[in-house]
């Protein structure tokens, strides 16, 4: 009896290293609220739309909707590392869920101008593409998102490897002819294109400076533990 006892007052510890050892993770939960919550907008403006509540060209104004929040998702994520190396923090965990709703945003965009804008009129469509520049650069982007999208996932990263990186780089790209399709498709000039065409020239521009400002903040750091 008392061995079983002795027995069972060593099992209590192990059984409670065994339930620390597995604490629940937010960070997955985190990411999957992001999706949630990104994923709002278009619903709130596809509600809007189909109960009559949008002024206007319902359609026009959801698609340009669709499309300014595809473009402010691809600039959240291109803003992941300059926010990192220049105040700290650290949201890279959710970088890819930025890009992914970017896709997402680009390809109901664009499917809407497919469908209930041109009712499915490929030649149209197809005429547009080929004539109208500011489509021509918006078709461009969603054709260069999709690799991207499609290798968003760990096992692409270890597949391809360094070559992994150079393709997301396509994104530098994307976010410039985003914004150039979006100030090329106003109509009212605006302070609004030019201030998302700023924000993606700084953010790309960022990157060609970014190993000038790692190697600077190394030095400085090294400065200040010799002192």
């Amino acid at each position: 009896m008392a061995q079983v006892e002795a027995r069972s007052v060593q099992a209590k510890p192990a059984q409670g290293r065994t339930a620390r050892a597995k604490p629940w993770n937010w960070r997955p939960a985190s990411i999957w609220a992001l999706y949630a919550v990104g994923f709002v907008p278009a619903v709130w403006y596809f509600y809007l739309g189909a109960t009559g509540q949008i002024a206007g060209n319902a359609v026009k104004e959801f698609e340009h909707l669709l499309g300014i929040w595809a473009l402010r998702f691809l600039i959240a994520a291109l803003t992941v590392t300059p926010l990192r190396d220049l105040a700290g923090v650290n949201l890279l965990r959710y970088r890819r869920a930025l890009g992914l709703l970017a896709f997402w945003y680009v390809l109901m965009h664009f499917l809407t101008y497919m469908v209930l804008d041109q009712n499915l009129n490929l030649g149209t469509i197809l005429a547009d593409i080929a004539k109208r520049p500011f489509i021509t650069i918006g078709m461009a982007c969603l054709v260069l998102l999709i690799p991207l999208a499609a290798t968003s996932n760990a096992w692409s990263i270890r597949r391809l490897g360094p070559h992994w990186q150079r393709l997301h780089k396509l994104s530098y790209l994307i976010v410039l002819g985003a914004a150039t399709h979006f100030a090329m498709s106003v109509k009212v000039v605006t302070a609004e294109p030019f201030i998302y065409l700023l924000i993606a020239f700084v953010l790309v521009g960022y990157r060609a400076l970014r190993p000038r400002i790692m190697r600077w903040k190394k030095a400085r750091r090294l400065a200040e533990s010799a002192r």
